[in-house]
């Protein structure tokens, strides 16, 4: 088979071999070019960007007082035993505080979208609740479970702020997530609703069956994002003393004066979210292409 031909196989048996014009094949040859012109173009942009950006930083004045107190190799290699150890509490708070968060952020999006005026108090309820902890700055939040349960002195009611810190994570994340179900369950058209009801299924069926399916495809990208967010905001927990990456890292900066540790920490964050943000990505575009093609999202 020469170059630029398909062979193609008939029902009947026989071979048909189609030959691209020569049209055709010009317009494919164009259109590499382009895609290898704009590779270099974005490649030569990219590294004139950078040889600016490093030119200015490491000619400013304070440079090197700077790389010594944010960039020092020899506190990297210190702090990065640390933050690594402290860093499996976060990622223990993401996989706890991540389940309790889809749990109850879906159990109140159901709350809200519940239809009756005998079902307006859990309406109200959970409209109040997702109101109030969007609102609430989570910093503050921390700060109200953390210290503000203990000082109660309840009997039986944990003070371990790991727990607590994990509590806080959950209240808030909780009133986003619900949020963003609602709109996968409004989002569903009431067609499917009355097709379902007509078939003999009940309202509580309907939901399970019909609704919450397509509703929940629908919102994995925007859910993911907030898991994105969940887990950098896991290092929150360290202003209530719980040794995580960042509170490992302020330990070592506090007792040699030196930044390098928060650095290290940051760095090591950034490499866990990126891999969940290149999937949430690919995610949107997967189901963006199967959208455009008429499949079932």
């Amino acid at each position: 088979m020469t170059s630029g031909t398909v062979r193609t196989e008939k029902d009947g048996g026989g071979d048909d071999t189609y030959t691209p014009s020569a049209r055709r094949i010009e317009r494919e040859r164009y259109k590499r070019a382009r895609a290898r012109r704009a590779t270099g173009i974005a490649a030569l942009s990219t590294l004139v960007t950078g040889g600016v950006l490093y030119l200015v930083i490491t000619g400013s004045p304070g440079w090197q007082r700077t790389r010594e107190t944010f960039f020092s190799a020899e506190y990297a290699r210190m702090a990065l035993p640390q933050v690594l150890d402290g860093l499996l509490l976060n990622l223990r708070l993401l996989a706890v505080c991540g389940v309790c968060v889809l749990v109850l952020g879906l159990l109140l999006a159901v709350a809200r979208t519940l239809r009756g005026p005998v079902f307006f108090p859990v309406r109200a309820l959970a409209t109040a609740y997702t109101d109030f902890f969007r609102g609430l700055p989570l910093i503050i939040c921390l700060l109200m479970v953390v210290f503000g349960v203990p000082a109660l002195r309840l009997q039986g009611v944990t003070t371990d702020p790991v727990l607590l810190g994990g509590t806080a994570l959950v209240l808030t994340y909780s009133a986003y997530v619900a949020e963003v179900f609602r709109a996968g369950i409004e989002s569903v058209h009431p067609s499917q609703r009355a097709a379902a009801r007509s078939l003999g299924l009940s309202s509580a069926r309907t939901l399970r069956y019909v609704v919450l399916p397509q509703a929940v495809r629908r919102v994995v990208p925007p859910l993911l994002n907030d898991l994105v967010s969940l887990q950098k905001d896991t290092g929150l927990v360290s202003i209530a003393g719980a040794v995580d990456a960042v509170y490992a890292a302020q330990i070592i900066a506090g007792k040699y004066f030196n930044y390098t540790p928060y650095v290290v920490a940051g760095l090591v964050f950034v490499a866990l979210t990126i891999p969940m943000t290149r999937f949430t990505d690919w995610i949107t575009a997967r189901m963006d292409r199967r959208r455009a093609q008429g499949g079932t999202v």
